[in-house]
């Protein structure tokens, strides 16, 4: 099944349009929690992102599903250890059609490039995402696990490794979109920790409006809660995508 915006290869994401832009995660316990949003947002979004406690509780299963009903899979296990476990999850992954995969960059550069081989040489596999700093950590946080400089020195320090391996994705908060940018202008920048004007926090602390985000210039922004936890999710994806529209217009 051939499915819209998978990948634009040569090209800046920026040529996409709003509904283009916006993934939905779907952070969400199980199968019918997750349809049920899929066929809630399905006319006004494209992307969805499974992470951890869905992947967990339902496995390739509910990818399938996801894709069944027409949208491509951001699978969101930001895979990190031994190289050769990396690239054999990689290929076990390849099985289920997601069309993007994240890896965590603090892996390494051996860790990194054998994913990257396993996914070049692996039909249908995914297209990678460098994970650099979550957006829940600050600078006291990472002082706590051992790394002195700021999240925005860490996310380039990152982002250079997983550059270095062939990794053209990039995961990052959006106070190092202008770094990163400048750095690798042909990277597509994916950009979770966003929250509209007035919306909880919650647990991550580098944060950013999607307006501020795109303008700033990133290409994809990944929202959860703010969505799905509203009132009503398909408004709420629809004030967003007006934000994203009016920045990029």
């Amino acid at each position: 099944m051939s499915l819209p915006g998978l990948e634009l290869e040569g090209a800046r994401a920026s040529a996409l349009g709003a509904r283009e832009r916006l993934i939905v995660a779907l952070d969400v316990p199980n199968t019918a929690q997750a349809l049920a949003l899929v066929q809630l947002l399905g006319n006004l979004v494209q992307w969805f992102k499974i992470g951890l406690e869905l992947y967990l509780a339902e496995g390739n299963r509910i990818v399938e599903k996801v894709r069944e009903r027409g949208h491509p899979v951001f699978l969101d296990l930001k895979l990190h250890d031994i190289p050769n476990t990396v690239a054999g999850a990689i290929r076990s992954v390849a099985t289920s059609g997601a069309g993007k995969l994240t890896v965590h960059a603090a892996g390494g550069h051996a860790m990194l490039a054998a994913a990257q081989e396993a996914a070049a040489s692996t039909p249908s596999a995914p297209h990678l995402l460098a994970v650099t700093v979550l957006t829940s950590m600050d600078q006291a946080q990472l002082a706590a696990t051992g790394v002195s400089g700021s999240p925005t020195e860490q996310a380039l320090r990152l982002a250079a490794l997983a550059y270095s391996a062939g990794i053209r994705s990039l995961v990052a908060s959006s106070q190092e979109i202008a770094e990163l940018r400048a750095h690798y202008p042909d990277s597509r920048l994916v950009i979770p920790g966003i929250r509209p004007a007035g919306a909880a926090v919650g647990d991550q602390k580098r944060v950013a409006t999607p307006a501020s985000a795109i303008a700033a210039g990133a290409d994809y922004l990944v929202i959860g809660r703010p969505i799905t936890q509203a009132p009503d999710p398909a408004a709420a994806a629809q004030a967003i995508l007006d934000e994203i529209a009016a920045v990029t217009a």
